[in-house]
Parts: structure tokens; C-alpha cells; sequence
């Protein structure tokens, strides 16, 4: 498992280090080009009476990941079907991975900048001392609801 803990480092440190905007647009272009390249190979690959060449099944890759179907290739036995079925859920779930992992990123920036900068959130506080009157109020209404219950 040195792999996995090579991982867990690498997302330890993704948290710890909010990403620039430069390095998001990178992250989403190298999972993007990636899916399209797995893809193209794979459907080249498993199905290459429905793909004639690379560019081919690059073409169709690339179409299914960015979910435009054009229609124009398309795999026709089993095996490519399911192969695209695979291909197009891991593809949104991939990207949208990717897209939650920078969205927390940026969140996280923001967070911090926030705390540097010494910005307290009024909202928040106001909002827990509402919370807390209504909580008091509402102990307050049942002991009296108990009280009134009792013989």
C-alpha cells in the first residue's frame, strides 16, 4: 500500500494548499486530457471494428467526456457499448470530482484570507444568538408545558 499512502500525502497537501486559479484551469485540462486519452485508447482497444484509428476513438473519447455526443461515431457491439456506458459515468464523476476538490480549494482560500485579514462573520454570530434565544425560549415553553401537565 505505499501507493495509497503516497496519495493520502498528496491530498493532505492539495487541502493544506489552496489551489491558484492557474492551477485549478491545469488540473481540470490534465483530468480532462486524460479521460479522453484512457478513453480513446481503451474504445480503440476493446472495439476497433467500430473505431478505424486513434483519432477515431480520441474523436469519440472526447465527445463522451465533454457529454456533446455528436452521434457522427459510435461504438456498435456489446463490448463498446458498455465500454461507453463505463466511460460516461466515470467521466462526469471524474470531472466532477475535480471541479468539488477545487470548488473546496478556492473555499478554503477564501477562508483563510478571511481569518488573516481578521474579517469576523456578523452574520454567523448574529445568527447563533438568535439561535440560542429561541433555544432558551423553547426550554423556557416546556417546563411550563411539564409544569402545567403535572397533577
Amino acid at each position: 500500500m505505499p501507493r495509497m499512502h503516497l496519495l493520502e500525502r498528496r491530498f493532505a497537501t492539495f487541502h493544506r494548499t489552496p489551489l491558484s486559479i492557474r492551477s485549478a484551469m491545469a488540473v481540470i485540462v490534465t483530468a480532462t486530457a486524460a479521460s479522453v486519452i484512457l478513453g480513446g485508447v481503451l474504445v480503440r482497444v476493446l472495439a476497433p471494428e467500430d473505431f478505424d484509428d486513434l483519432g477515431t476513438a480520441m474523436w469519440w473519447a472526447l465527445q463522451t467526456v465533454t457529454t456533446v455526443g455528436y452521434g457522427d461515431v459510435i461504438p456498435s457491439n456489446g463490448i463498446g457499448k458498455v465500454l461507453g456506458a463505463i466511460f460516461m459515468l466515470e467521466a462526469i464523476a471524474f470531472i466532477a470530482i475535480v471541479t468539488a476538490a477545487i470548488t473546496s480549494s478556492f473555499v478554503e482560500r477564501a477562508r483563510h484570507e478571511r481569518l488573516e485579514a481578521g474579517v469576523t462573520d456578523a452574520p454567523t454570530a448574529q445568527i447563533m444568538e438568535q439561535l440560542a434565544a429561541i433555544t432558551a425560549e423553547l426550554e423556557a415553553l416546556r417546563r411550563a408545558v411539564e409544569h402545567e401537565q403535572r397533577p
